[in-house]
């Protein structure tokens, strides 16, 4: 893996693009036979020695233990590239920051892409360690000020740094490796604006040149604010029927909105779009909204129904998923028969009570989590469910036990105590928060259908799907579609487990949109609004932090957590206990993010500590 640093397919540096890229000399740590000159240490070398001499502008240095580097791209006038490289993990950070911009982009490493020259400038620190590398180091650099009077010995020294460099990284059994970690995709993690405003990898010690960019500290970066659409423009506005008057019950079911819950785009276009296409031949009443984890999709679908006001359902799909989950079941009589047992006739009587004895009463009367609660932390609500300790546990095994909890109760709940039973067991159609929904005309969330491993189970509701459509129920009762119903399909696209919606399914939503997390600006909003903090420095940095972690997750296919507002919300609050962000970080954002200990450490090194470093005891 650490060889993608290494490219030996593009050409090298003048004056070298003219020898042979095999030379009959070797390392200490070669096979003793050849080496072979890459592009990405000759240049590395070489930019290292002009930022030397002010031929080029650059510079590397250290900043504690790590290498620090930035030099002058030739593909722009105001474009550097920046890099750090942590000897102690392997870990590598770089940029294509410009200067005008002050914006960084991601350093990709491959073919195609950059050629690594930054990274070995910021490890040359670390190569230089090496007494091999140093010594040859110091005589190519007089072949280069003299202007290379022995080319074929020059040669050779350039040919035993490039062996020496490959050898140490590649080697992970040799004495002096040099651990290099770039995924097979070749993204580098981003040297960004924060860490270089924060003055993160300001250099303790320059080895060449002057730093213009990582040497000079802005001071916090301040995020601007961002104008938000206020509740009281959006609550209510977006009305599908004027002449509709809700019930007592259903105006008690439409959410109400967190004063701290800042309304996104997407939500406001999806309201606009069923309110503007009502009184066409075919309104648009099917949305998809789409994303990873932590996004905010369920609060989304939540806030749709308060902008259309209507009241708010929700089914959430599992692995097992079945059509009569979907449509309702059919249940023994319980009406008027005793159970035989005080506790579940009394638990009937409350679930009449709460509408019915439908799945999500059931599971609201036992207390068991949703999916928020899963999605959250999966290990210990399997834990808490189970009594069974699974730290690798996912959602969707939280979500099965649920259901197999709720099923068990429902069977309990219809059992009937034989001799207060008169004549033979009658049977009641349960209908499901779905099939109500649409049947009322409500508002449905349906969350991740992509779980579903039987792929024609949503393929069976199309006709439900369909804006005029109807469906038959076990009991024969057609149902038909009310024309203020509206469907919104909330899917996760990093969970493990999830597949594509089936194309008909995706054929029937009206609009898509692809949620990700929110801009820096209304986390902060969010976050500030939610906790109370007022710490708006620490919170921009957070913020930048989190977005950074996700982003590192999704890169290295990292799926098993997430990392989004809710470990947000919890990392500022822990920290206004603790008053330490690191150590908090490390219970919140770092462990929801992954249960594998070694993706972890690299979300320590890669992502946290450049930002927050680990307070230092005193010695005692």
């Amino acid at each position: 893996m650490s060889s993608k640093l290494f490219s030996f397919s593009r050409p090298l540096p003048a004056p070298f693009d003219k020898v042979k890229k095999k030379v009959k000399v070797s390392s200490k740590y070669g096979d003793g036979t050849e080496a072979t000159l890459t592009c990405t240490v000759a240049k590395g070398v070489l930019s290292y020695l002009k930022c030397r001499d002010g031929s080029g502008l650059g510079a590397v240095g250290t900043c504690g233990a790590k290498g620090v580097a930035e030099y002058k791209s030739t593909s722009g006038p105001e474009i550097y590239h920046l890099a750090v490289y942590d000897p102690a993990t392997g870990s590598v950070l770089a940029s294509i920051y410009s200067k005008e911009t002050e914006l960084a982009e991601t350093y990709t490493v491959r073919n195609n892409g950059q050629d690594g020259a930054a990274v070995v400038m910021a490890m040359i620190p670390a190569l230089s360690a090496d007494e091999e590398f140093d010594q040859y180091l110091t005589e190519f650099e007089k072949q280069y000020q003299a202007g290379y009077p022995d080319m074929e010995k020059a040669t050779e020294q350039l040919a035993i740094l490039c062996d020496n460099a490959y050898r140490r990284v590649n080697d992970s059994g040799c004495g002096a490796h040099l651990p290099v970690s770039i995924d097979a995709s070749g993204n580098l993690m981003r040297v960004s604006s924060t860490h270089i405003d924060s003055g993160n990898f300001q250099p303790d010690h320059v080895m060449a040149g002057e730093f213009t960019i990582l040497g000079h500290s802005g001071g916090p970066v301040k995020l601007e604010y961002q104008e938000v659409t206020p509740h009281s423009d959006f609550v209510g506005k977006y009305v599908l029927n004027p002449a509709r008057t809700l019930s007592a019950h259903e105006q008690s079911l439409v959410p109400v909105l967190a004063p701290w819950y800042v309304l996104p785009e997407e939500v406001i276009s999806i309201c606009k779009h069923a309110q503007q296409s009502t009184g066409k031949a075919l309104p648009m009443r099917n949305f998809l909204l789409r994303g990873p984890a932590g996004t905010g999709k369920t609060e989304g679908a939540r806030a749709i129904a308060a902008g259309l006001n209507l009241p708010y359902m929700k089914y959430t799909c599992s692995a097992g998923t079945e059509i009569f989950d979907l449509v309702g079941q059919v249940f023994p009589d319980t009406d008027g028969a005793s159970t035989g047992d005080a506790d579940l006739d009394q638990q009937r009587q409350q679930l009449r009570d709460m509408g019915g004895i439908t799945y999500e009463n059931v599971k609201t009367l036992m207390g068991l989590p949703d999916l928020d609660d899963m999605d959250y932390d999966p290990a210990g609500t399997y834990l808490k469910l189970s009594g069974v300790a699974k730290p690798d546990a996912t959602a969707q095994e939280c979500m099965g036990l649920v259901m197999e909890m709720v099923t068990n109760k429902l069977q309990q709940l219809c059992k009937v105590k034989p001799e207060t039973a008169n004549g033979g067991q009658t049977f009641t159609y349960v209908e499901s928060d779905f099939i109500r929904a649409l049947k009322h005309g409500y508002l449905v969330e349906v969350q991740e259908p992509s779980t579903i491993i039987q792929p024609g189970v949503l393929v069976g509701l199309n006709s439900l799907l369909e804006q005029n459509g109807s469906i038959t129920l076990p009991t024969g009762e057609v149902v038909r579609r009310h024309p203020d119903a509206v469907v919104v399909v909330t899917t996760n696209i990093s969970y493990e487990g999830c597949r594509g919606l089936n194309q008909s399914v995706l054929d029937r939503m009206n609009l898509t949109q692809d949620i990700e997390l929110p801009s820096p600006e209304i986390m902060a909003q969010r976050a500030m609004s939610i906790t109370g903090c007022e710490d708006d420095v620490m919170v921009e940095r957070m913020v930048h932090v989190v977005g950074d972690m996700a982003d590192y997750c999704r890169k290295n296919g990292i799926s098993d957590g997430n990392c989004g507002m809710r470990s947000l919300i919890d990392w500022i609050m822990s920290t206004e206990i603790t008053g330490d962000p690191y150590t908090s970080a490390l219970y919140t954002i770092v462990s929801k993010a992954t249960s594998d200990e070694e993706d972890r450490n690299a979300l320590l090194t890669t992502v946290l500590e450049p930002i927050f470093a680990p307070k230092r005891k005193k010695a005692v």
